[in-house]
């Protein structure tokens, strides 16, 4: 007999955990997101699912009775917000986990303790794995009576095009878990999800006509920079940018351009602006457009975004996403286990 899969999608974001959640056929019932104007977008994408926008603190628990009710396998995901213990801001500030967001994961927790699912599924940035809160995490599931595994997984092992790692936590109340390292999908790059776009003048769609539009200055020095793959340290040292002389200078590539044969890097919160990586179409002289990166988060082509938002707020939620594909390999194995 087939059983039914239902998920909770805590921290929910733009929906990429929901929609690698779908693509393995697990119905996500509930999503948690405290930004309206993200939550909407969720929303737009996934009308089936009630969303609560709310801060997790004062979400009411009992909205989820309906939940534990329900006749199937059931799972609590998230990916509770890590910019307070990102690799950056563990570089730039000395009491980086002291970020009032990390306490997140235990307000996590509580809802796990509420529903007593027979899955976790958490991910999140590797910093994560270094941090007391999380070890006091493993230490309440495993109470709890929950097995578990965690890795730091890339996500490019998986079919996304893209240089990216991501801790993965599993639990379950079942047989013990060995969170798979790669599946079989070939590798992806740049060309195989952005060559056959076209063009922002060239599109109807919306968000492929959206991308951030530098000065003059700025367009003509990414002009000259190699096409393929090329960075700033390739352009003749006249048309470097007064920060970028400094020594000891990191981010080396900012104003670079990704390569139509490799996958992009980390898509993060940036990821439309160029001063922010290496986020320079390979050909174009601009930055990604917003359907750009979200089709190396491995977002659908036909996922929706509300262009009266600010573009920075577009290139935080994207970036913040975790990849669908990513998830649903996740899941695929999850459903495996049972």
């Amino acid at each position: 007999m087939m059983k039914n899969f239902y998920a909770i999608d805590a921290f929910s974001g733009c929906g990429g955990l929901t929609i690698g959640l779908k693509q393995s056929d697990i119905q996500v019932k509930h999503a948690i997101e405290i930004n309206t104007q993200i939550a909407s977008i969720y929303s737009k994408n996934n009308p089936e699912v009630n969303m609560i926008n709310k801060d997790i603190t004062q979400v009411d628990l009992s909205q989820f009775d309906d939940f534990k009710q329900l006749d199937g396998v059931k799972i609590v995901a998230g990916c509770p917000p890590c910019q307070g213990f990102s690799s950056v801001n563990t570089r730039n500030r000395k009491n980086n986990f002291s970020d009032e967001r990390n306490t997140l994961i235990l307000d996590f927790y509580n809802i796990i303790d509420y529903i007593n699912p027979d899955f976790i599924l958490l991910e999140n940035v590797p910093q994560l794995r270094k941090y007391e809160k999380f070890d006091i995490f493993l230490n309440k599931i495993k109470l709890k009576g929950y097995t578990y595994d965690f890795k730091i997984l890339k996500v490019n092992n998986f079919g996304v095009p893209q240089k990216r790692k991501r801790l993965v936590l599993m639990a379950y109340k079942g047989s013990d878990i060995s969170l798979p390292e790669s599946n079989s999908l070939p590798d992806s790059t740049v060309g195989d999800y952005l060559r056959k776009l076209p063009s922002p003048e060239n599109t109807t769609d919306i968000a492929q006509q959206l991308y951030s539009h530098n000065t003059e200055r700025i367009k003509n020095i990414i002009s000259m920079i190699p096409k393929n793959g090329g960075s700033r340290t390739d352009l003749p040292y006249k048309y470097w940018l007064a920060c970028h002389k400094k020594k000891n200078v990191s981010f080396t590539d900012v104003y670079g351009r990704m390569a139509w044969d490799k996958p992009a890097s980390t898509i993060t919160g940036g990821c439309l602006y160029p001063s922010k990586g290496r986020f320079i179409h390979p050909e174009q002289n601009r930055g990604l457009t917003v359907r750009e990166a979200a089709l190396l988060q491995t977002f659908p082509p036909d996922f929706l975004f509300d262009q009266s938002l600010p573009l920075t707020l577009l290139s935080q939620m994207i970036g913040n996403a975790i990849p669908p594909k990513f998830v649903k390999s996740q899941a695929d194995y999850l459903k495996s286990l049972v």
